[in-house]
């Protein structure tokens, strides 16, 4: 078992939860709706769909019906990995897209087909033990009667309705009396809940081959769209197997390309060589490393990282220790640097984390990309759809350069850490390129420094943006700050909650779990 120091030194809203059975996730509506099926008798893998089919209702702000969505399993033996982002219509070429200087965000040249549905029933039909129509019902109920809309969510919801003026069914559906809801009003939406119940009578056919992909293509090809009946027939979740890398004794896992999630590992590969934990916890030189470490992680993986059919290189070189090896020799403790990609030698989102008594655990996300996605509602149907599209290249000759029947880069990234063969922890950190910087902060603070779940969650983060500027949470020392900024380290403070994500974690105790839920998001973990 590992020890954790249990004192909290960070402020916070939030305690620990100890329990044999547990859920945690951003929304609390969701959180029970996942513990329901425990109750009922579910295993972990039900408790993660019922959970994640709630938060469309429930936190539209982030995810919907029309998402993607990736997961890890631990099925009481072995890792799974679950690919189940979707893949630009097949109509769509390079050409099209000449007229833009970047990747719509907005618009039906965001969106790519959705993949959260295909998850659902590829979890529910491998490892799920109750009647997939039964997971459903949580959600069913909160669209059908309403919900109250809970603090944060709100904050967001009003804070991205402007930027959807331009969708008249986005704000029939998601703007009632021409606005968004307020904190503690009742949000509900009937079409929404008849749609869920379509997918869970018909094990979700009618989304891909039935009545509600004939509406998505209809309304498609009414407003501009290339989608077809194809496109959503031939779309398809793929199981994979995790990617590691070894860090001080444990094991990060993350699902390979298209996903982000292997910058984590390359940040962790390369502080592996480094010794950070002689370094005291949040002061400059810990930091300073970390930092370093992230952006060389960030730019081969930018450089490299697409649809796993285009890449121009074995991910899996870049994770070989000779060449992590390398790159940590090019970090100078005393200087920040702008780091470029390397050459190995060949050889806006909702997280959620289940666990039962029996063992199973699941780490689970889904998302939008950006708030409430492409701003594309089908109409009467509450289908919002994403626009993961956005994060395609206009580069020309990149591996992820924007073509059809190919998936883009990915940001979305559960991860699942295991120790001698054995789980550990099933965890993530929601938030667009925060992702696996939060991936590797949680690793540092709970496995070097020792902090609890709760601490590792509460502790401030920092975020390194593209253009290789810093952002600060409040809560760092103003001398570890000026340090930096001596190192030449370009730092901007920006507010609490603005872009250092959200944190979900259920740690393997030695009997039973530890859940701790992000405070900078409403939700929580629960359990029995």
């Amino acid at each position: 078992m590992t020890r954790f120091n249990w004192e909290f030194p960070y402020a916070s809203k939030r305690a620990p939860v100890m329990a044999r059975n547990m859920v945690a996730t951003s929304q609390p509506l969701a959180a029970q709706a996942g513990l329901k099926m425990l109750h009922k008798g579910g295993n972990a893998v039900d408790a993660a769909i019922a959970t994640a089919i709630a938060l469309t209702v429930v936190e539209p702000t982030m995810n919907g019906i029309g998402s993607d969505a990736f997961a890890i399993v631990w099925d009481g033996n072995e890792l799974h990995g679950l690919n189940a982002s979707g893949r630009a219509p097949a109509a769509w070429d390079f050409s099209q897209f000449s007229q833009f200087e970047s990747m719509p965000k907005l618009g039906w040249n965001s969106v790519t087909i959705p993949g959260a549905v295909s998850a659902w029933v590829e979890l529910s039909k491998r490892f799920g033990h109750l009647p997939f129509e039964s997971l459903f019902e949580p959600a069913i109920e909160y669209a059908y009667n309403g919900f109250l809309v809970s603090p944060k969510i709100a904050e967001g919801w009003g804070l991205a309705s402007p930027k959807y003026k331009g969708f008249p069914e986005f704000a029939a559906a998601f703007l009632p009396n021409g606005r968004a809801p307020q904190a503690g009003e009742r949000f509900e939406l009937k079409a929404q809940a008849k749609t869920l119940e379509q997918i869970a009578e018909t094990n979700g056919e009618a989304f891909y081959r039935g009545e509600l992909a004939d509406k998505i293509v209809a309304y498609s090809r009414a407003t501009g769209g290339l989608i077809t009946k194809k496109d959503l027939a031939e779309h398809k979740a793929d199981w994979v197997e995790t990617i590691f890398t070894n860090y001080h004794g444990f094991r990060l896992h993350e699902v390979p390309p298209n996903g982000q999630g292997i910058a984590a590992l390359l940040m962790l590969g390369i502080l592996e060589h480094r010794d950070i934990q002689d370094y005291p916890v949040d002061s400059a030189d810990s930091l300073h490393l970390q930092i370093e470490a992230m952006k060389l992680a960030f730019a081969d993986t930018y450089r490299y990282v697409a649809d796993p059919d285009s890449m121009d290189i074995d991910h899996r070189d870049l994770l070989n220790p000779d060449y992590l090896s390398q790159r940590a020799k090019l970090i100078d403790l005393a200087k920040a640097q702008n780091p470029g990609y390397g050459t190995p030698e060949h050889g806006d989102t909702v997280y959620l984390s289940t666990a039962d008594a029996a063992g199973m655990m699941v780490s689970f996300i889904q998302s939008n990309y950006l708030g409430f996605g492409s701003g594309i509602v089908v109409p009467d149907t509450g289908i919002s759809l994403q626009s993961r599209a956005a994060c395609f290249s206009l580069e020309r000759g990149h591996p992820n350069q924007v073509e059809g029947g190919k998936r883009p880069f990915h940001t979305i990234i559960p991860a699942f850490v295991t120790r001698d063969g054995q789980p550990l922890m099933s965890f993530g950190v929601m938030g667009g390129p925060m992702q696996p910087q939060g991936h590797a902060q949680i690793m540092l603070r709970m496995f070097d420094y020792h902090q609890n779940p709760q601490a590792a969650c509460d502790a401030p983060r920092w975020v390194v943006f593209p253009n290789m500027e810093l952002a600060f949470e409040p809560g760092f020392k103003p001398d570890v700050l000026e340090d930096l900024t001596r190192r030449g380290h370009r730092i901007r403070m920006v507010g609490e909650d603005s872009c250092f994500g959200g944190a979900q974690i259920i740690c393997k105790l030695a009997d039973g779990y530890c859940g701790a839920s992000d405070p900078r998001k409403d939700g929580q973990a629960a359990g029995f």
